[in-house]
C-alpha cells in the first residue's frame, strides 16, 4: 500500500527519492543531482532584512559537491546582520537538507536548499534568527510537554499598469474572480511551484482589496498554508514570498507585501494560526470547546502583545495598518469567530454532523475523522514586514509564559470579548481595552520592558534583543501617524520606501 504521505506528492525530490523530506540525507541530495543532471546549486539564508540571499556553486565533481554539502561555506555575518561587528564577522553557512527544491525560475538546471548560521567554533549562532525559533520551540516542548504547529495567512497585493476592461469594485474583491480580477493566474502558478518545493498549501484567493488608479491597478490577493511544526512554517512563509515574487517579476508586475500600499483602502497582514498538540494529538478542544491549555497560550499571547509586534510589525507602515475599522486589531483581547480582536478562535470543524453527506446524499459513507484536529487560534497583529523566524520564536515564548502563568484563566476571561468593538454603540468596551502600540519607537520600548522573557533560558540573545530595539528607534516614527495626516505624498514615499519589504 501507497504512503499516504507520498501519494500525489508534487515534491520533485519526493518522487525521485521515494521518501519524505525530513529523511533526507547528503547522499540523497548527491543522487538527485547526479540523476537529474542538476549543474547549480544555490545556499539560501534570510538576513536581518527577512530576505532570502543567495550563494551559487557551479558543481564541477563530485568531491566539491560532497565538500559543500558537508562543511558549508564562509559568509560575511557583517553584512547580513547589523548587530555582528565587522572585526569578527565570518559565519559558516551549513545546509538543512530537509528543505532541498528545483529552482523553477533558473535557465541552468539548479537546486536550492536553505541553511543555517553556525560560528568559528562550529556551533550554532545564538542570534541567528532560526536558531532563535529552534531553541523557543524546545524550550516550549521541554517546560510544558506541548509542541506547536503554525501556519501563515501571506495578504499581498499585485501592482499592474491599468487597462480599463472588466474593472472591479474598490474594496470589494473578497474572492472575487476573473476578469473582473486579473492576476489570479500570477497566484496560482506561484501555488504550483511553492507546492513542488515542498511548500504545504490550503488555498489561495483574491482578498478585499481593490483599488483603483488612473495609472496602475491594485489587486489584493491571499494564500493559507498548512499548519506544520514551527520551524518549517517560517520556511514555507519565507519560500511562498519569494516564489510570488519571482513570478511577479516574471510577468513584469509589483508584488508586495507592504502593511500598507494606500491608507484608506485595506493592509496586507501576515495572520498566524497556531494549534498546541501532546504526543501528536491537538490538545485544543476540550467537551467540545476550546481548551484551558489553548485559553492559558491564548492569554500569553495577550500578555506579551505589545512586545510581539516588535517582530511582527517592524517598519512605520505597520502602524498605518493598525487601526480601526479595516479588520486589523487595535486592543488587546480575543474571541471566536470575531475579525475585531488580536487573537481569533475561528470555525474548527467542532459540533457539526457530517456536512458532506448531507450535500451529497447518494455518499454511501459517513465521514468518521477526527475533524477537531483543525481547531487554531489567530494572532492578527503580524504583517508581512514581519521577521517570520523571530515571529514564530515570539509566539513560542508567549504561549510557554502563558502555560506557566497561574493566573493565565484569569486574563483570558478578563479579555474576551464577544462584540465588535469598532462598532459605535460597544466605544466603551473597546476604550476600557489596552491597546497595541502607534509606532515603531513605542514597540521597542515594550520589548525592552518584556525582554526578560524573550531572554528567558537562552531563547532570545541579548544582543539581538538590543539589534532589535536600536533598529526599530531609529525610524524616529513616534506620532507618526498624527504626523502624515493628510499628507499624501509623505505617505507615498514612505509607501515607496517599504514596498518590498521583509
Amino acid at each position: 500500500m501507497q504512503d499516504p504521505k507520498k501519494a500525489l506528492n508534487p515534491n520533485k525530490l519526493v518522487q525521485y527519492l521515494d521518501k519524505m523530506p525530513e529523511d533526507f540525507t547528503k547522499q540523497d541530495i548527491i543522487r538527485f543531482i547526479e540523476g537529474n543532471n542538476i549543474q547549480m546549486l544555490n545556499f539560501r539564508y534570510v538576513a536581518a532584512d527577512g530576505k532570502l540571499k543567495n550563494l551559487s556553486f557551479a558543481i564541477t565533481s563530485l568531491e566539491q559537491l560532497d565538500r559543500v554539502l558537508s562543511a558549508g561555506e564562509r559568509v560575511d555575518g557583517s553584512s547580513l546582520f547589523p548587530y555582528i561587528d565587522a572585526g569578527s564577522s565570518d559565519l559558516y553557512v551549513i545546509p538543512r537538507y530537509r528543505t532541498a527544491y528545483i529552482n523553477p525560475f533558473a535557465s541552468i538546471p539548479t537546486l536550492d536548499i536553505l541553511c543555517s548560521y553556525y560560528n568559528n567554533l562550529g556551533t550554532p549562532l545564538e542570534s541567528a534568527p532560526e536558531y532563535t525559533l529552534k531553541k523557543a520551540h524546545q524550550m516550549l516542548k521541554e517546560k510544558t510537554g506541548l509542541s506547536m504547529e503554525a501556519m501563515g495567512e501571506l495578504e499581498y497585493y499585485v501592482i499592474y499598469e491599468k487597462k480599463s476592461i472588466f474593472t472591479g469594485a474598490p474594496q470589494k474583491g473578497y474572492h472575487e474572480a476573473a476578469p473582473f480580477m486579473k492576476w489570479g493566474f500570477l497566484r496560482n502558478e506561484a501555488m504550483l511551484y511553492f507546492a513542488q518545493a515542498g511548500g504545504k498549501l490550503k488555498y489561495g484567493h483574491a482578498e478585499v482589496g481593490n483599488i483603483p488608479d488612473q495609472e496602475f491597478g491594485m489587486e489584493q490577493y491571499e494564500l493559507e498554508l498548512q499548519p506544520v511544526p514551527l520551524e518549517e512554517a517560517a520556511e514555507q512563509v519565507i519560500l511562498a514570498k519569494w516564489f510570488l515574487r519571482m513570478v511577479g517579476y516574471k510577468y513584469g508586475v509589483n508584488v508586495s507585501f507592504a502593511p500598507k500600499v494606500i491608507v484608506g483602502h485595506a493592509g496586507s497582514g501576515l495572520h498566524v494560526h497556531m494549534r498546541l498538540k501532546k504526543d501528536g494529538k491537538s490538545v485544543m478542544i476540550e467537551d467540545g470547546k476550546i481548551s484551558n491549555d489553548a485559553r492559558k497560550a491564548i492569554a500569553g499571547i495577550l500578555e506579551l502583545a505589545p512586545s510581539l509586534t516588535s517582530f511582527a510589525n517592524t517598519n512605520p507602515l505597520s502602524y498605518l495598518r493598525l487601526v480601526p475599522h479595516q479588520e486589523a486589531p487595535t486592543n488587546i483581547c480575543w474571541g471566536d469567530r470575531n475579525r475585531s480582536v488580536l487573537v481569533r478562535v475561528p470555525l474548527g470543524w467542532v459540533n457539526v454532523k457530517d456536512m458532506a453527506r448531507d450535500a451529497n446524499p447518494k455518499e454511501p459513507e459517513a465521514n468518521t475523522a477526527d475533524l477537531s484536529e483543525n481547531q487554531t487560534f489567530e494572532f492578527r497583529v503580524p504583517d508581512g514586514s514581519a521577521d517570520i523566524y523571530l515571529t514564530m520564536a515570539g509566539l513560542a515564548v508567549a504561549a510557554r509564559h502563558g502555560l506557566e502563568n497561574p493566573q493565565a484563566l484569569e486574563i483570558a476571561k478578563k479579555y474576551y470579548v464577544d462584540v465588535n468593538i469598532f462598532k459605535d454603540e460597544y466605544k466603551h468596551i473597546q476604550e476600557s481595552l489596552p491597546q497595541l502600540p502607534s509606532s515603531c519607537w513605542e514597540s521597542s520600548e515594550h520589548l525592552l520592558k518584556d525582554r526578560l522573557a524573550y531572554e528567558k533560558d537562552g531563547v532570545f540573545s541579548k544582543v539581538l534583543v538590543d539589534g532589535i530595539a536600536d533598529k526599530l528607534k531609529s525610524f524616529d516614527d513616534k506620532n507618526l501617524s498624527e504626523r502624515l495626516y493628510g499628507h499624501n505624498d509623505q505617505i507615498k514615499d514612505l509607501v515607496d520606501k517599504f514596498l518590498h519589504c521583509s
